[in-house]
């Protein structure tokens, strides 16, 4: 279980909810070497927009965050429009995915998956 940690502009957490995503999705896939890949592209509706990939490997510039033996890798032209927000995995009446909840940015769109800073 994942210690609720006060608020990091320098780091990115993970929910328990994205955890036990990431872990469950791992272990169907039977290839313990993936890892959450989260970044940023340009577009959306609001200009940025957030991306979600498994990845085995990661480049030796990569940010590693590991929580209860889950690993998510961040770009570093993605860490800084990234940093201090929190990786979720949500379920509800609009589907299931990963988001991020990101103090950084000042507008985003009405499904979450864009923004601007």
């Amino acid at each position: 279980m994942t210690v609720a940690a006060a608020f990091d502009p320098t780091t990115i957490t993970l929910s328990d909810s994205a955890v036990r995503k990431v872990r469950e999705l791992v272990t169907e896939e039977e290839n313990g070497d993936l890892k959450l890949r989260v970044f940023i592209t340009g577009g959306g509706c609001s200009g940025f927009q957030y991306g979600f990939s498994f990845d085995e490997e990661s480049a030796d510039d990569d940010t590693a965050i590991e929580v209860d033996g889950v690993t998510v890798v961040i770009d570093p032209m993605s860490f800084p429009y990234l940093a201090g927000s929190e990786v979720d995995y949500l379920e509800g009446l609009e589907g299931s995915r990963f988001v991020v909840n990101n103090p950084n940015a000042t507008t985003t769109c009405g499904c979450g998956a864009s923004f601007a800073i």
